[in-house]
């Protein structure tokens, strides 16, 4: 089932979740055992992060460096299928402009219908620390909302090459929204104008980066109203679960942490999970109560404290 739909039929709170592929040469079985713990949750959808090719360097044994370039996390397209068909959940895969040629992008893309997934989530990427050469016979998507435009195209039955009776696919496509902006943009107002053209590019729905003040959600949502986003705005929340995640996460993900919140657990270290769950909590509560269309728990490595507070609020 696509997103829109499992949103227009919700007859309770919604709580979908984010996870990340293992890393390269780790087992799908870590994958599988988070599934494990979230499908009694009965989630309408799992989102599956995408990650492009990074470059790095490594020490030989001679004392030479060796140039290595690999992606450190593939399998979204093979976890995705192993979800939706093995678990019968519902899957998004995120596919990223950067890294990826549209050639790449179309064939990933019908990979995906043949294994039943209707869902994806369009992303620019982060960029990388190397960028792979375009070949003279490959095409690039640079934003997001050439991407959009891309799946778009090909739900219209639009491929790069003309094919003789081509089937349409059909995909639901989630676009990234930020509440506090993206660090690249040069203010809020231009942030949203830059969500709007991928809204107006064929986004069905947005979900937004995690935030820990309801506040500026509100205020975001407010604001893309204003300016003629009217499709279904999702809030992406992420449970705190150390002291030190005070500094990394508003150095990793751009995001500022409410002075009540980073107060509390500065002054209770020993206490900072339990208190980032009752935040989280709260945070949800306060979410639903105020007609947002559902939550989006950035999972990573944490699952049992999302179901713990999932279970909760159910």
């Amino acid at each position: 089932m696509r997103v829109i739909e499992h949103l227009a039929k919700a007859q309770g709170p919604l709580f979908s979740y984010e996870i990340v592929p293992p890393p390269r040469g780790r087992s799908v079985k870590d994958i599988i055992e988070v599934v494990k713990v979230l499908a009694p949750l009965e989630p309408p959808w799992i989102d599956v992060t995408s990650h492009s090719s990074t470059t790095y360097y490594q020490e030989k044994l001679d004392g030479s460096i060796q140039k290595r370039t690999l992606r450190k996390r593939p399998g979204t397209l093979g976890i995705c299928g192993i979800i939706q068909n093995r678990f019968k959940i519902d899957t998004v895969a995120h596919i990223l402009c950067l890294g990826f040629s549209r050639e790449e992008t179309e064939d990933a893309l019908i990979e995906l219908s043949f294994l039943g997934i209707e869902n994806v989530l369009a992303l620019r990427g982060d960029m990388p620390n190397f960028q792979k050469p375009a070949r003279m016979d490959r095409t690039t998507n640079s934003y997001a909302a050439d991407l959009v435009a891309q799946i778009r195209d090909l739900n219209e039955g639009r491929f790069l090459d003309e094919l003789d009776r081509a089937d349409a696919l059909g995909f639901c496509v989630g676009v990234a929204g930020y509440p506090e902006k993206h660090f690249e943009a040069p203010s809020l107002k231009l942030d949203i104008m830059n969500l709007k053209k991928k809204v107006d590019a064929g986004a069905d729905y947005v979900v937004t980066q995690m935030f820990f003040d309801n506040q500026k959600y509100y205020a975001f949502v407010e604001a893309c109203r204003e300016a003629g986003i009217t499709v279904p705005i999702i809030p992406g929340i992420k449970i705190l679960k150390s002291a030190n995640q005070l500094k990394s996460v508003p150095k990793n993900f751009y995001i500022d942490l409410p002075d009540t919140l980073a107060e509390e657990v500065h002054q209770n270290p020993q206490h900072a999970e339990e208190i980032g769950k009752r935040w989280a909590q709260k945070q949800a509560e306060d979410l639903l109560n105020s007609g947002a269309p559902g939550v989006h728990f950035y999972v990573l490595n944490d699952v049992h404290s999302v179901a713990e507070i999932v279970r909760k609020i159910k």
